[in-house]
């Protein structure tokens, strides 16, 4: 169970679920591990949270454990929106933990937001890699079947044709150096992914495809505090078991930021939380 997430499935506010799909890493395998690795790493948090002045037990999260991945992605996907579709009709927020990043195309497909937005390393938009179009790498470009448009924040790797692709009116892209000035006035319904190789690797280093010259941990946290109240569902995604906790850590974290600041709503100026 997700440390603090005590509240019944019938009263929840927000739903977390696992998703361990690790079938397509390019690079280094392990997200299978991610969901356990973020309950884990969650446990050393205090429940009180000074600058909301709350407590994570009272903000009706419930642990709804992991829907069991196996190697057809597609067919898992098709799943995985059934039960994510299942937490909003109950009028709840799913929060996702992958699991690779396709994990986030069920998430996007259930809730049907206006605008994606990825803290993301990668484009992630290609239409297949290596012939799998339920790639790792097709995460963007299968939200586009969905959301009108998409944000990718801390980007700074992709092929020529997806930087091509990043060129369209429907896409935006916030590369690190710009991110501190960066006005997240996106609009709403929002789906919020974060893969955490959108953090520099100095500070997440068990991730499946580290790329260096990227985000701050307070960085990243600035971003789903004020996108957290337009937001219809969050996953954190591309934890694997490569190194001590740091990535895990900083995952759990920013999940419960998110559900702190959600929580809080619009009527709290997130920005000036520190």
């Amino acid at each position: 169970m997700f440390p603090g997430a005590r509240a019944d499935r019938a009263d929840a506010d927000y739903v977390v679920m696992g998703a361990p799909l690790d079938t397509s890493a390019t690079f280094r395998p392990g997200a299978r591990f991610g969901p356990d690795r973020v309950r884990q790493f969650a446990t050393g948090f205090e429940d009180y949270h000074h600058e909301f002045d709350g407590h994570f037990t009272e903000l009706a999260v419930h642990d709804a454990g992991d829907v069991r991945a196996w190697d057809d992605a597609a067919e898992y996907l098709d799943h995985l929106e059934r039960e994510l579709r299942s937490v909003r009709d109950d009028d709840a927020v799913p929060l996702l933990l992958g699991g690779e990043h396709t994990v986030s195309v069920a998430a996007v497909r259930a809730t049907e937001p206006a605008v994606f937005v990825a803290l993301d390393a990668h484009l992630d938009l290609r239409e297949s890699f290596d012939g799998n179009p339920y790639s790792h790498a097709t995460v963007t470009h299968h939200a586009l079947d969905v959301a009108d448009r998409v944000v990718v924040v801390g980007a700074r790797a992709g092929a020529e044709a997806e930087w091509e692709r990043a060129g369209a009116d429907d896409v935006t892209v916030v590369p690190p150096g710009v991110v501190d000035s960066w006005e997240p006035t996106v609009g709403g319904p929002v789906y919020l992914s974060v893969d955490l190789d959108a953090a520099d690797p100095g500070f997440a280093p068990g991730t499946g495809t580290p790329e260096p010259f990227g985000l701050e941990p307070t960085q990243m946290r600035t971003i789903v505090r004020r996108l957290a109240p337009r937001t219809v569902g969050c996953d954190v995604v591309e934890v694997t078991d490569r190194d001590d906790g740091q990535t895990a850590t900083l995952a759990a974290k920013l999940l419960r930021e998110f559900v702190f600041a959600h929580a809080a709503g619009e009527g709290v100026d997130t920005s000036r939380l520190y």
